[in-house]
């Protein structure tokens, strides 16, 4: 029988990986949020303050994810803007799961499972504040 076995060292290490493509994802949302609210408040139907504040967000996550710097926190916050972004598109934009006319919410749907596996495991020992 074929068994692979994942140490406890590749798992921290898989779990970095998994910090870095959500801060990467949520960093350049969030960064080009602030570059041009104006432009994105109008796109996404939001004021632009709230899409100044939502920018914030996400870069501050997205740099507490990759640091390791209340980790938890962070991913219970990008959760929450995903759970947003899904109410967005199922309730306001009436978008199905794969988007039969636009982008869907499936994406949407991986990052909260992404989130939700670094706040369940704190995203590893790889941080500068390990759990």
């Amino acid at each position: 029988m074929f068994q692979i076995t994942c140490t406890l060292h590749y798992a921290d290490w898989s779990l970095f990986l998994l910090r870095v493509m959500v801060a990467v994802v949520f960093g350049s949302s969030g960064f080009q949020h602030l570059k041009s609210p104006r432009q994105r408040a109008e796109s996404l139907g939001l004021s632009v303050g709230f899409t100044v504040f939502l920018g914030a967000a996400e870069l501050a996550g997205a740099f507490a994810i990759v640091a390791g710097v209340l980790t938890q926190w962070a991913a219970l916050g990008l959760t929450l803007v995903m759970l947003g972004a899904i109410y967005m598109k199922v309730a306001k934009w009436k978008t199905g799961f794969w988007g039969e006319k636009s982008m869907g919410w499936h994406y949407d749907l991986i990052f909260v499972a992404m989130n939700l596996v670094i706040l369940c495991t704190g995203g590893g020992r790889i941080a500068i504040m390990p759990i």
